[in-house]
């Protein structure tokens, strides 16, 4: 709900008033609902405070406890906020006064350093304790507040965002050439996997589920929290196991309905949205408020171009789970005229850093000051859900029908082969090879050499840039491959996916500062911890079952989304599909700022400049819808953010 900011002297000297007043400034760029800081002497802590919760209103922070002298500034909402009350024994005629800035210093008084994994919620707050002179922090499990920070032998600095940290005269704007040569190495969405790490050498980051504290001209991280894979939840039927993923997801939805304002939600035609969406909706209808939903769509002029079993327009299932759910006004934005290329210097200014998501962001930022305009103050998404509670695809149903065959579980594998090939119009003389393949690679290889053909992102960093920076080894380190791919197998994947904390933190960054400019706050109930814990503690029959993929997801949202949407497995909807035509207008631009990225010197320090010409080659001059699908087009609108940062923001 703030952006929060602090300066701590760790010999004593007293806070300079003009550059705290500095620090505070490069908030304005934000709307804020109030504005206050607090000092004592060698420590400062600010608040550019936006508020969201009901308990926020009027909330002081920083806030000060004179008799407990503890002193905080918070970017928070606590979502278990009644267990906690239980806990601590806080009266219930008490609770709705207490904002949640102040429910962390309670449970800190009581608990101390153990508090972060106490909290449910997205967070990221700083304490100071006058009694024992350290500054102690957190950010929560998955990251979804940011927190920076700069220190040195004599200081330590802290800021939601990047940009006042370089208004202190002693921080200095230098490129991280490290976490740049991640970036350009990592085939997919991850930027980096350094979480301590940011695009600036003199700027670190507390990484997700950690706490920081700092204390005699020390400065510690600790790993506070981490997701294992749990015994196996066992039930006596697939109605229990429904039954009691309803209870663990509406409470999740629920805790993030707390707002003022008014609720607001994004919504494809797929499963994810559409589930967050049906929970909400009917919760909010108990409150007479209604649920307004955003989608993306193609602008009116766009030719669908893609194959029959893509939609780029989800309407057609959008609307089904709009008037199937009800209590929803739904709203779809096609942005004419916009270009994901006019917005690249808009968004690294946003974003502070390089970013891979090349044709969303501008929606993203379009749906989002679209909900701010109709006084949205919670922005629910489904985002993370592929890993929780739609996991199942069609990867996943073989790895398992592999297992079946492996363990010679042939009535088994029998069953669910006939339901699949009768969902899928297929025969078994079809899919039989294709499991035995899966099950034993190695027999099945006719060419022992085949690995050469795996598919390969194609390299673009300079490889002297690589080498020097010895990226490849660290990427190994880490257990990214050249593909990107976090495991031997999906299930492996999966818990690399909530254990790895580098793959968390691009959203983290996003919703953050898309919420400080919006005075919003995205909140996705699939990344719940509690329902995290809940989907991976289900035993993986469940995902995969009657032949059907993402099977648990469906029965579970039976009667609660519309057939057309909840049992679709043949068309998927995609989004960025109108992207090479947005971008047609101002193509030519575009291949002629890549063509002079190719002649800088600056640009070949990095850049592989002979596979930019190559990728380049490929694309041509003339822009054909089917690009965007292309790794060429992605390496060369990667190295376009890239240069540009390189050159307007260092």
């Amino acid at each position: 709900m703030s952006a929060i900011v602090g300066l701590y002297h760790f010999n004593e000297e007293p806070i300079n008033p003009v550059q705290t007043n500095n620090l505070m400034k490069s908030f304005q760029q934000y709307p804020a609902d109030c504005v206050h800081t607090w000092n004592n002497d060698n420590i400062f802590l600010g608040c550019h405070a936006q508020w969201i919760t009901q308990e926020s209103i009027g909330e002081m922070l920083p806030y000060y406890d004179y008799q407990k002298k503890l002193a905080i500034t918070a970017d928070s909402i606590i979502d278990n906020r009644d267990e906690l009350f239980d806990r601590l024994q806080v009266d219930r005629t008490e609770r709705k006064g207490i904002s949640d800035s102040q429910l962390i210093l309670l449970a800190y008084y009581k608990w101390g350093e153990e508090v972060p994994k106490l909290l449910i919620g997205d967070f990221a707050f700083m304490i100071w304790d006058a009694e024992k002179q350290k500054l102690f922090g957190a950010r929560d499990f998955s990251g979804t507040r940011t927190l920076y920070f700069y220190y040195d032998q004599s200081r330590f600095v802290f800021s939601t965002i990047i940009k006042p940290l370089f208004q202190l005269p002693y921080i200095k704007k230098n490129l991280n050439e490290e976490w740049l040569a991640e970036f350009l190495a990592i085939p997919g969405m991850i930027e980096a996997v350094d979480m301590q790490s940011t695009a600036y050498k003199t700027i670190q980051q507390i990484p997700p589920s950690h706490s920081i504290t700092v204390k005699n001209g020390r400065v510690s991280l600790s790993r506070y929290s981490t997701i294992e894979a749990e015994d196996k939840i066992k039930l006596k039927s697939n109605e229990e196991y429904e039954e009691a993923f309803r209870e663990v997801f509406n409470e999740a939805v629920t805790a993030r309905l707390r707002t003022f304002g008014k609720v607001g939600s994004h919504l494809s035609g797929g499963l994810d949205s559409g589930t967050v969406v049906s929970f909400a909706a009917k919760a909010l209808e108990k409150e007479n408020k209604r649920l307004q939903t955003f989608s993306y769509i193609p602008e009116e002029s766009f030719i669908d171009w893609t194959p029959k079993y893509y939609i780029p327009d989800e309407r057609p299932f959008i609307k089904e789970t709009v008037n199937f759910v009800g209590n929803i006004t739904d709203n779809y934005l096609n942005f004419s005229g916009k270009s994901p290329l006019e917005e690249v210097n808009d968004s690294l200014e946003l974003m502070e850093m390089p970013y891979k998501f090349f044709e969303n962001m501008f929606w993203l930022k379009g749906i989002s000051e679209e909900a701010h305009n109709q006084g949205i103050k919670i922005l629910l998404n489904g985002a993370r859900g592929n890993h929780s509670i739609s996991w199942g695809s069609w990867k996943l149903t073989m790895e398992y029908y592999a297992t079946l065959f492996k363990r010679l579980k042939w009535l088994h594998l029998n069953h669910e082969l006939n339901q699949y090939c009768l969902n899928n119009k297929t025969g078994k003389r079809v899919m039989l090879p294709l499991i035995a393949k899966k099950a034993f690679p190695f027999i099945t290889r006719k060419d022992t050499n085949s690995d050469q053909f795996e598919y390969q992102f194609p390299s673009f960093i300079n490889p002297v840039f690589a080498q020097k920076t010895k990226v490849f080894n660290k990427l190994q380190e880490y257990g990214i491959n050249d593909s990107g791919v976090l495991g031997n197998n999906l299930n492996e994947h999966r818990i690399n996916h909530y254990n790895r904390l580098f793959v968390w933190n691009k959203s983290g960054t996003a919703t953050t500062k898309l919420s400080l400019r919006y005075s919003l706050w995205d909140r996705d109930p699939t990344n719940d911890i509690r329902v995290i814990r809940f989907c991976l503690a289900l035993p993986d029959e469940q995902f995969v079952q009657s032949g059907i993929e993402r099977s648990f997801i469906r029965r579970a949202t039976n009667g609660i989304l519309p057939d057309k949407v909840r049992l679709n497995q043949h068309i998927r909807g995609v989004q960025g599909a109108d992207t090479i035509h947005r971008m047609s207008v101002n193509w030519s631009p575009f291949i002629d700022e890549i063509m002079q990225i190719c002649t800088d010197p600056i640009a070949s320090e990095f850049l592989d400049i002979e596979v930019l010409k190559k990728s380049l080659e490929k694309i041509g001059n003339e822009p054909r819808p089917e690009f965007v699908w292309a790794d060429e087009f992605k390496v060369l609108t990667r190295s376009l953010i890239i240069y540009r940062f390189i050159k307007n923001f260092i």
